[in-house]
C-alpha cells in the first residue's frame, strides 16, 4: 500500500480534460479580484478591527493588520506559483497530491472541506442574525425562526444558501456577475462609512499608539479557551505592547482567510498563467487597504479603552459613542450585503474541492460529473448547499467557528512547504509566477502560519484532532481502495509482471 504516491502535474491536467468531468474556463482577472474581495470583506470588516484594538493592540492594531496582510501575502505567493504550474480545480489538495503524496493530499482536502463547510454554515447563520437585526431596525415583526415538526428552524440561512446554490448551479460566469454587483455595492458602503468616520477622528485618540503591556483580561480562562501555545508553555496571556500587536495579528489574520478559495477556481480561469496571480494579488491589496482604513477610523474616533468598555465593540460602536447613531443602520445593511457574497464564494469553493477529490476517486466519482448545459458540478453543488443549509438552519454551528481558521492554516503550511518540494522534484517547470528569494519566503510563510495555529484555542485543536481521525477513517475505508491513481499503479504492475 503506497500511501505517499504522487500524481504528476501532467496527469492532473489530463484528468481535467476528461469528458463530462471538466469545468469551463470563463473567469477573468476582474472576476478573481472581486472573488477575493468578496470572500474577505464580510461583516468582519465592521467588527474585527475594533475588537483587536479594544482588547489586544490599541491604535497599533493597524500594525497588526499590516503583519497579517504580509503573512497572508507570503502564503498567497506560494498558491500563485502552484496555480500557474497546475491550473486545475482543488487548490491546496491538488498541489499537495503533486508533491507530498496521496495521504497528505487527502488530509489537506479533508481540511479544506472543514474550512469551507464550517465557514459557509457559520456565515449563513450570521446572515440570518443580521437579517433579523435589519427587520427590527425597520420595525418589521418577522420571526427569525419557525417551528417545523417541533424543531426550531432558522429560515434566513436556508433562504440565502438555497438562492446562491441555484445561482452557482446555473453557471460560474453568472455567479461571478452577481458577485461583482454585490461586491461593488458593499465596497461603496465601506468607503462611505470610512469617509464619514474620518470627520469624527481626533488625533489625540492615537496616543499612546502602542499601549503598555498588561495581563490579558481573560488570562484566567479555562484551559480549553486558552491559546494552545499558552496551554503548552504555561505562560499567562498578555494584552497590548509588542505581544498585543502579535496577538492582534493572530486575530485579524482571519479577516484575510478565503484567498485560498480563489485558487480552487483555477480550472475555470481564462489564461491562468496571467490571470491567477494578477487577480489574487489585486484582491489582497484592495482588502488590506480597506481593513487598514477602517481600523484608522475606529481607533481615531474614540479611545480604544472606551471601545473595550462596550464589551463587544464594532465600527457601529464608535459611531454611537460620537453620537452618529444613524451609522448603525448603514453598517447593518453593509454587513448583510458583505456576508451575502462571502457565502456564495465559499459554497463555490466547497463544491470545487469535493469535485476534485471525487474526480480522483477519493470520494464517490459520481460527484465529479458536470452539467452538459451549464458546465458546473451541479450534483455536487446541490449536495454541498444542502449540507450547509442543514447545519446553518438546524444547529448551533457558530460554536465551531475557529475550526475554519485551523483548517485554513494547515493548508497554508502545506502549500508553502510544497513549493520547496515541487522545485526539487520538478526543476524543469517554469510557472508564469515564481515566489522570489528561493526557499526564504515559503519557509517564513510556513513558520508564521504555524505560529498563528498555536495561538488558536486548545479546544479547537482537540476538535481538529477528532476531524483528522474521521478523515483517516474515511480514507482507509474508501479513498485508498477507490483511488484512480492507485488503480493505475496496480494495472501497470500487473502489466509489467512476468508471465
Amino acid at each position: 500500500m503506497d500511501l505517499f504516491r504522487t500524481k504528476s502535474i501532467e496527469q492532473s491536467i489530463k484528468d481535467s480534460d476528461e469528458k463530462g468531468r471538466g469545468l469551463k474556463r470563463s473567469l477573468t482577472t476582474w472576476d478573481l479580484m472581486v472573488m477575493g474581495v468578496a470572500v474577505a470583506v464580510g461583516a468582519g470588516i465592521f467588527s474585527v478591527g475594533a475588537q483587536a484594538a479594544a482588547f489586544n493592540a490599541g491604535p497599533a492594531v493597524t500594525i497588526s493588520f499590516v503583519l497579517a496582510a504580509i503573512t497572508c501575502a507570503l502564503a498567497i505567493m506560494c498558491y500563485a506559483e502552484f496555480a500557474t504550474a497546475l491550473p486545475v480545480a482543488g487548490s491546496a489538495y491538488v498541489f499537495t497530491y503533486a508533491t507530498m503524496g496521496e495521504l497528505i493530499a487527502w488530509i489537506i482536502g479533508w481540511n479544506l472541506i472543514l474550512e469551507l463547510l464550517m465557514a459557509a454554515a457559520v456565515i449563513a447563520k450570521f446572515w440570518g442574525v443580521y437579517l433579523s437585526d435589519l427587520f427590527r431596525a425597520l420595525d418589521l415583526d418577522i420571526p427569525a425562526e419557525v417551528s417545523l415538526l417541533g424543531v426550531d428552524l432558522a429560515w434566513g440561512p436556508l433562504l440565502i444558501v438555497a438562492v446562491f446554490t441555484a445561482v452557482l448551479i446555473w453557471g460560474t460566469k453568472l455567479s461571478a456577475r452577481v458577485n461583482s454587483v454585490f461586491t461593488v455595492i458593499k465596497i461603496g458602503i465601506v468607503l462611505f462609512v470610512i469617509v464619514v468616520g474620518f470627520f469624527y477622528v481626533d488625533p489625540a485618540n492615537y496616543s499612546p499608539f502602542v499601549p503598555a503591556s498588561e495581563p490579558a483580561t481573560d488570562g484566567g480562562a479555562g484551559w480549553a479557551e486558552q491559546p494552545f501555545l499558552s496551554f503548552l508553555s504555561g505562560a499567562t496571556p498578555a494584552a497590548f505592547g509588542f505581544t498585543g500587536i502579535i496577538s492582534g495579528a493572530a486575530l485579524v489574520f482571519f479577516a484575510f482567510i478565503g484567498f485560498d478559495v480563489v485558487a480552487t477556481s483555477a480550472e475555470e480561469v481564462k489564461d491562468p498563467s496571467r490571470t491567477l496571480p494578477r487577480g489574487i494579488f489585486a484582491g489582497l491589496a484592495v482588502v488590506s487597504v480597506l481593513y487598514i482604513l477602517v481600523t484608522l477610523v475606529v481607533t481615531g474616533m474614540v479611545p480604544y479603552t472606551e471601545l473595550g468598555a462596550s464589551g463587544a465593540p464594532s465600527l457601529a460602536t464608535a459611531f454611537q459613542l460620537v453620537g452618529a447613531d444613524w451609522a448603525a443602520g448603514v453598517i447593518s445593511v453593509g454587513s448583510l450585503i458583505g456576508l451575502t457574497t462571502v457565502i456564495m464564494v465559499l459554497l463555490m469553493g466547497l463544491a470545487r474541492v469535493v469535485f476534485a477529490l471525487s474526480r480522483d476517486g477519493l470520494l464517490p466519482r459520481t460527484l465529479s460529473r458536470t452539467s452538459d448545459r451549464h458546465g458546473t458540478p451541479a450534483r455536487t453543488q446541490l449536495l454541498c448547499g444542502l449540507v450547509v443549509a442543514l447545519l446553518a438552519g438546524f444547529t448551533q454551528v457558530e460554536v465551531l467557528a475557529e475550526m475554519i481558521n485551523i483548517g485554513t492554516l494547515s493548508a497554508f503550511i502545506t502549500v508553502s512547504l510544497g513549493i520547496i518540494v515541487l522545485r526539487h522534484k520538478r526543476p524543469d517547470l517554469t510557472p508564469a509566477f515564481r515566489v522570489p528569494f528561493g526557499k526564504v519566503i515559503p519557509i517564513a510563510s510556513a513558520l508564521l502560519c504555524l505560529y498563528l495555529m498555536f495561538n488558536l484555542a486548545t479546544i479547537t485543536w482537540l476538535f481538529f484532532a477528532g476531524w483528522l481521525a474521521l478523515g483517516f477513517t474515511v480514507y482507509f475505508a474508501y479513498g485508498n481502495r477507490h483511488s484512480r491513481l492507485g488503480a493505475r499503479q496496480r494495472a501497470d504492475a500487473d502489466t509489467s509482471a512476468p508471465g
